[in-house]
């Protein structure tokens, strides 16, 4: 992932320099992959969190209920 976003930062830098509609299409294209594994990512990390939490709230219960 960070390759993407490193490669999209590389990217917007060309763009800037070059001023051409090639460069800014390439830039475009690779920040769009990248803001989408960044989207993603953050969905998972999510429902990681989210998961745990139901797990230890499983876990809590099954405690409660066998002393």
């Amino acid at each position: 992932m960070s390759h993407v976003v490193d490669e999209a930062d590389d990217k917007a830098m060309r763009a800037l320099v070059s001023e051409t509609p090639a460069a800014d299409f390439e830039y475009r294209d690779v920040k769009r992959h990248a803001d989408a594994m960044l989207r993603s990512h953050q969905r998972i990390v999510n429902e990681i969190a989210d998961l745990e939490r139901k797990i230890n709230d499983l876990l809590d219960r099954m405690k409660e209920s066998n002393p």
